[in-house]
């Protein structure tokens, strides 16, 4: 950030007073900016014994597989956020249940919101964000193309809570990795 978006004068990296972190402070107007995490909402959509996942059709991980999950816009809560990239990464409609897991990625800035949800019905297809989308038995989950830490996590819970005394609420911090 180089200028203020409230005067238009250059802005500064500093401590402002009262505070322990560096922020982009405006010298003329004193206006601080605040740069805070972003939250990603998702779900986890169940038929029966399968889940459905979106292969991506944009960077970044473009042709991996992931959950429908995204961005949360301002105005909406994160399950209407989750049930909205559902519709528009899988033209499907959900049901939205529990959270399932709210998992911390530091290095990212994000928070990634998921919950549990159960798919309506059988007509979904590939959105603009998706090359395909397809259900998953569990012996059929593409483990080596999951786009994301994140989302490899939280259907490794899934499967260890389903296979358990039911589903709990899974809070962790992710590690980035690189492939």
């Amino acid at each position: 950030m180089n200028f203020c978006s409230q005067c238009g004068s250059p802005v500064t990296s500093r401590i402002p007073p009262g505070d322990d972190r560096v922020r982009h402070v405006c010298d003329s107007c004193g206006t601080i900016f605040y740069s805070n995490p972003k939250i990603v909402a998702g779900c986890i959509p169940q038929w029966d014994e399968q889940l459905l996942l979106c292969r991506r059709a944009i960077e970044p991980r473009s042709g991996l597989w992931t959950l429908p999950a995204g961005f949360m816009e301002n105005g909406e809560s994160t399950d209407q956020a989750a049930a909205r990239e559902t519709l528009e990464e899988a033209n499907a409609r959900v049901e939205m249940g529990k959270l399932f897991a709210y998992l911390n990625i530091p290095a990212l800035n994000q928070v990634y919101v998921i919950f549990l949800a159960r798919l309506l019905d059988l007509e979904f297809s590939a959105g603009a964000e998706s090359l395909e989308v397809r259900l998953f038995h569990e012996h059929e989950i593409p483990w080596e193309e999951i786009a994301f830490p994140s989302i490899e996590r939280a259907l490794r819970l899934y499967y260890q809570d389903r296979r358990g005394d039911g589903f709990g609420v899974h809070m962790a911090d992710i590690e980035r990795r690189s492939r």
